[in-house]
């Protein structure tokens, strides 16, 4: 692909409006309007460049989603409190009660709490989970009243790539939306350059990169932008989940070093997976040849960002899991948490944590094993000592 999301990221940095190489925070709730006029033109929407309140627009989110946006090859974008806000905003706007939602079943488990129970209790909302790598399973899911399909670029946690470009087709076919959560793929893969209607994201992950704060973002048409903060009907206006100026500022700041973050993050667990690997334990990671999204991820990537910072070894108990991860954390391998995208290496067992949402019996249906231990590869300088760490680990348990 010929789109580089960093030189995107690049240009837009270089038109901030302030004189100071980092962005002016404004902490105003509400902001003065020259004439009376003026203030009744911008809550009917005919005006621009005008701020209202900031759980509207406030001028420091207004520069990270400008960023964002420009990232994502988008036309508008909208910064939230958190990446589940952004997901349920996105999803109110479009459906209403009685609708349908075709979504991956490998998915965050919040994401999956979200459509399993609360949609259907609350608003009459069905929701179709499938493997998302089955396509004609995708089609036969497809009834008059559905309007979305819901995917993750590489799925949580059992990393599977979805082909957004086929998925799009389907979708525009049948009149769909197609949403897609990118949080594991920042720059990496460019879903709406691949067809995708709406990008969502936790801005606590990659994005951020230093997990001290929670926080989400919407990329999509200027129209649809426009309806989700529409101070009548829009979810977001009126749902309330405005990000905090300070935050959206420092957020701005470390999108500066994301693209070198992706690379490190990449080279760490590329370089991991294979030593898992050629030790005999069953991984799962992308950037594997034998994987099965392998050639897929490597056509609708972005070059120079490597295969990503997250991997997964089955270790097919609870029990030797808990193990494995309790010797790394105590070895300085990292630490026994959940999230992802942090500078240290994190590791979780996900079906008793990000994933524990799902119910056991779908977890064995999706293939979710009860020992599936999830990386998120930090950026060791010494990946190679990292790794001496994890391999004495796995011989004092005798798993190797």
């Amino acid at each position: 692909m010929s789109f580089n999301p960093a030189l995107e990221l690049q240009k837009i940095m270089n038109l901030s409006p302030f004189d100071g190489v980092n962005p002016v925070i404004s902490d105003s709730a509400t902001f003065v309007f020259s004439k009376s006029d003026v203030m009744t033109d911008t809550f009917e929407g005919k005006t621009e460049g005008c701020f209202l309140y900031s759980r509207h627009w406030n001028p420091t989110n207004m520069l990270l989603a400008n960023a964002l946006a420009a990232m994502e090859g988008a036309e508008s974008g909208w910064v939230t409190g958190s990446g589940m806000s952004a997901i349920t905003s996105t999803i109110l706007q479009i459906c209403n009660t009685g609708d349908h939602i075709i979504s991956a079943n490998t998915t965050y488990g919040g994401t999956y709490a979200f459509f399993s129970n609360y949609l259907p209790a609350k608003f009459n909302i069905e929701v179709s989970f499938v493997n998302i790598t089955d396509l004609e399973a995708v089609k036969k899911e497809i009834r008059p009243n559905t309007k979305i399909i819901f995917t993750e670029s590489m799925t949580n946690p059992l990393l599977q790539i979805s082909d957004l470009p086929s998925l799009s087709e389907i979708a525009k076919k049948n009149n769909l939306k197609l949403v897609v959560d990118n949080t594991f793929t920042p720059m990496m893969v460019s879903p709406l350059k691949l067809g995708a209607d709406v990008v969502v994201y936790s801005l606590t992950k990659y994005i951020n990169g230093k997990n001290d704060c929670v926080a989400g973002a919407i990329c999509g048409s200027e129209e649809f932008v426009n309806s989700l903060i529409d101070v009548n009907n829009g979810t977001a206006m009126l749902l309330g989940p405005v990000l905090d100026p300070p935050r959206a500022a420092s957020i701005l700041k470390n999108l500066h070093t994301l693209h070198i973050r992706m690379q490190k993050h990449s080279f760490n667990a590329a370089f991991i997976a294979q030593k898992f690997k050629d030790s005999g334990i069953n991984i799962n990671y992308p950037g594997l040849q034998d994987h099965p999204g392998h050639k897929l991820l490597g056509e609708i990537m972005n070059p120079d960002y490597g295969f990503g910072g997250m991997i997964a070894i089955d270790l097919e108990t609870t029990d030797k899991a808990s193990d494995l991860m309790t010797c790394m954390q105590e070895k300085g391998v990292g630490y026994l948490a959940v999230s992802l995208g942090y500078f240290k290496t994190l590791f979780s067992n996900s079906g008793t944590s990000t994933s524990s949402e799902v119910p056991i019996e779908e977890q064995k249906k999706m293939g979710l094993s009860e020992g599936l231990v999830r990386f998120s590869v930090g950026l060791d300088m010494d990946i190679e000592l990292t790794w001496k760490n994890i391999e004495a680990c796995l011989k004092k348990l005798k798993m190797i």
